[in-house]
């Protein structure tokens, strides 16, 4: 049978943790874990070393000191982690002018009629997964090649750390069917249980369950869930994707509750969001606070704004008249700020006539300009605000502030 499309996805192998190893060889080989050590830290992630003793992403830190004692507590490194990340990206591009990447260490290449150029798809995986290991000089990827992208994503996933898998089309559907069900993409948390308590453990499952009872379950969903266990994606791999969002969470070392504590940390979190979004010539039309309590349940509200923006103080304002729409009171372990919709800074952009207000705001943004400047040639903290002085240092360390995103 032929192939009607080639699509690979490669997902790098313990990104962080295997980052550090290779930048600090005393590392390699040990049980890392990539996080703060601390009370209330989390896992970002964990090298295969320490996933043998059971240690996971999101994992409270004092958990998996349990797990595994000797384990290796390394901060995290965002600046060298999007370095390596361009590097590797920068290797799909010369694979195919089509690679829509999902985060920093995955991405789907689109290799439809590449095969005059790499070989087979087995070929293929190979050298893409040669291409990694030599531009980041020694890091490993797994890569999935399917005719769809559902089945490339499970394929990069299904033999890791290190390997190529390849399921040519006439084969997927026999592939899939004995997996169980939260392979399925979408499938999470919540579905996971749902499709188990009416009896589906496995993919094959879903695909032989009729269709009309499924829908009775899952309602709209099912339909979703049965095409992708028929190995059926009509997507197709877009290089237009950009980020749709940013982030920065909070996790602190002691609950809050008081109104003017969580100002500070959405300051904070607006200040960093702003800076991003201008150095990668973006602005957002939209603001979501996020806050966690002490029993880890989320809570989140957004609004859209009146324009795009890039501005700290707007996306801090906004931020702030959402806090009175939350009815949970706390306390909280975590404070987080987003801004999503985002757009080119160059796209076209309509002012308002209030134009005393906007000769302030250009000014305010000039500000931040300045202080970008300052902070990247002598580097971070050396400006602050004024307010953020003699404030209480509740903050273990980040939550990944990463560029992402959302599917």
């Amino acid at each position: 049978m032929s192939w009607p499309r080639i699509i690979a996805h490669a997902d790098m192998d313990a990104f962080y943790a295997s980052a550090e190893q290779l930048d600090d060889p005393s590392l390699r080989g040990k049980p890392v874990i990539v996080g703060p050590r601390s009370r209330r830290g989390v896992v970002l992630t964990a090298s295969y070393e320490a996933r043998k003793f059971g240690v996971k992403s999101a994992m409270p830190a004092v958990q998996a000191a349990q797990l595994c004692p000797q384990g290796i507590f390394v901060p995290p490194r965002f600046e060298r982690y999007q370095e390596l990340s361009a590097c590797i990206m920068q290797a799909f591009g010369d694979f195919s002018p089509v690679v829509e990447a999902l985060s920093l260490d995955e991405a789907f290449i689109e290799m439809t009629g590449a095969s005059g150029l790499f070989g087979s798809p087995q070929n293929m995986g190979q050298q893409i997964r040669q291409a990694v290991y030599e531009v980041t000089g020694g890091l490993t990827a797994s890569v999935g090649v399917a005719s769809t992208k559902y089945v490339a994503k499970v394929a990069s996933d299904f033999n890791k750390p290190n390997a190529v898998t390849v399921v040519p089309p006439e084969d997927a559907i026999a592939w899939l069917d004995p997996m169980p069900v939260r392979r399925l993409w979408g499938a999470g948390p919540k579905t996971v249980p749902r499709l188990e308590r009416i009896g589906l453990y496995t993919i094959g499952d879903v695909r032989r369950a009729d269709s009309q009872w499924l829908r009775k379950h899952l309602g709209s969903a099912s339909e979703h869930f049965q095409r992708l266990a028929n190995a059926q994606d009509r997507r197709g791999v877009s290089h237009r994707r950009v980020a749709r969002s940013m982030g920065s969470d909070r996790t602190l070392t002691q609950d809050i509750n008081n109104a003017e504590d969580i100002r500070y940390h959405l300051r904070r979190s607006a200040d960093r969001i702003g800076e991003r979004l201008r150095r990668k010539g973006y602005r957002a039309r939209g603001v979501r606070v996020k806050l966690k309590n002490h029993a880890f349940k989320s809570f989140s509200r957004q609004v859209l704004l009146a324009r795009p923006t890039d501005h700290a103080q707007e996306l801090f304002d906004a931020g702030v008249t959402l806090l009175d729409q939350f009815e949970n009171n706390g306390p909280y372990r975590l404070v987080g700020m987003a801004a999503y919709d985002i757009q080119s800074a160059n796209a076209p952009e309509q002012y308002g006539l209030n134009f005393d207000q906007r000769n302030t705001t250009e000014k305010s943004q000039a500000l931040e300009k300045t202080v970008d400047a300052i902070s990247e040639k002598f580097g971070n903290g050396l400006v602050t605000r004024a307010g953020n002085i003699g404030k209480s240092k509740t903050v273990s360390d980040f939550t990944p502030n990463l560029d992402f995103i959302e599917e």
